[in-house]
């Protein structure tokens, strides 16, 4: 695909906002005490997608409006066509339905409280609507959407020096060209922009947003320092120096990779959705399964994400890429690997190729095409947390 290409996908149109790549029905779990019941119901339902919070009750603070933020972005994602929620709570479910219905989705809500607290009640009443939605959503069909309507989070983990060396610079080189097409991109795992934050912090747009990225940065050292963490003892992890990653600037140097060359438009809180088009940074954990959540909860609607030595954690509401230049573990892991970028380690292709080959392939799958996460099953959700609960 050339850059002079006009790049266009097939997706699902919605009521607001950007289209999406797939059309899910989300099952939408507010409090723990109904999550046995959605986990039922995702079982009930076929195709539902269950993103699920085992608290509710008792957060305060920073914590509840996290958590509230998260759910609220889950839920809005362009990939969702409609939403069933779950809750034990009454007031909680009525802000929730305000605020989506708000966003235009197609809701449908069901508390304790309306079934007498009766789970057996709860499963029947809420089969009934999501069944009702399910054939609903079933209606809409995919329709031309220009690339410039993506919003693509793009992560790394269980890296080797493949990751730095090869797929993470790849990976840069993609996040260039959907900036210069007018689409947006958000980079994440904020401990590892340690040892390279002057470099980034000086691609801010402005001084603020410089000022951000390091803030962000020492933010996360000094929680790490008060809780007598050795940053050098943990990162990178086990698995990491086994595969041949020996210091933090080492590993950073190529997790930063992914973020290409283009000016940093803003730094994000966690599941904070970008302000405008461009590349955005989220300060956000950097364990896989709460970073992708952050990253959907914000609005991507594709995940392009590298591996060295192979992690099979996707996310369950948007489309997960997985691509690795370790030639030993794409062959290992056929089933897991949707791109194969180890040429670029062989010498046998250029980054300009695998550009096009990989753009092309992350259209495909925007148009409809399921990545190998999305075949077995590996896909799930996890929300951070911020606090005690009281």
């Amino acid at each position: 695909m050339s850059e002079a290409t006009e790049s266009r996908f097939m997706g699902y149109s919605r009521k607001t906002g950007r289209p999406g790549v797939r059309n899910h029905l989300l099952i939408l779990n507010a409090t723990g005490l109904t999550e046995p019941t959605a986990r039922r119901l995702q079982g009930m339902l076929p195709g539902a997608v269950l993103a699920s919070t085992s608290y509710g009750m008792g957060l305060i603070g920073f914590d509840a409006q996290r958590q509230l933020q998260t759910l609220i972005g889950l839920a809005s994602n362009p990939n969702v066509g409609a939403v069933l929620l779950l809750s034990a709570d009454r007031l909680r479910t009525e802000s929730l339905v305000t605020a989506l219905r708000s966003c235009g989705k197609e809701v449908e809500a069901v508390s304790y409280q309306d079934v007498a607290h009766d789970a057996l009640r709860m499963t029947d009443e809420a089969f009934r609507r999501g069944a009702a939605l399910l054939q609903g959503i079933s209606r809409q069909r995919r329709t031309p959407q220009p690339l410039s309507e993506l919003v693509v989070g793009m992560e790394c983990g269980l890296s080797d020096p493949t990751s730095g060396i090869a797929a993470n610079p790849l990976i840069g080189r993609i996040s260039d060209r959907l900036v210069e097409q007018g689409a947006s991109v958000i980079v994440g795992e904020t401990l590892e922009w340690l040892g390279t934050e002057v470099e980034l912090a000086r691609r801010g747009v402005d001084q603020q947003t410089s000022e951000a990225v390091s803030a962000a940065v020492l933010r996360r050292e000094a929680m790490a320092r008060e809780a007598g963490i050795s940053l050098i003892d943990i990162n990178p992890n086990r698995a990491n120096i086994e595969a041949g990653l020996s210091t933090i600037e080492e590993k950073a140097s190529g997790s930063v990779a992914k973020s290409g060359t283009s000016p940093v438009q803003g730094v994000l809180q966690y599941s904070e959705a970008p302000a405008g088009r461009g590349l955005y940074l989220m300060d956000a954990p950097a364990y896989t399964p709460e970073s992708l959540t952050g990253f959907v909860a914000a609005g991507a609607q594709l995940l392009l994400f590298s591996t060295g030595i192979g992690n099979s954690y996707v996310s369950a509401l948007a489309p997960t890429l997985k691509l690795s230049a370790n030639e030993d573990t794409v062959s290992q892991l056929p089933q897991q690997i949707d791109l194969d970028c180890s040429s670029l380690i062989a010498g046998t292709s250029t980054m300009k190729a695998s550009v096009d080959m990989s753009l092309q392939s992350l259209l495909d799958i925007a148009s409809g095409t399921l990545t190998w996460g999305e075949v077995v099953g590996e896909g799930g959700e996890s929300i951070s947390r911020f606090g005690e609960s009281l």
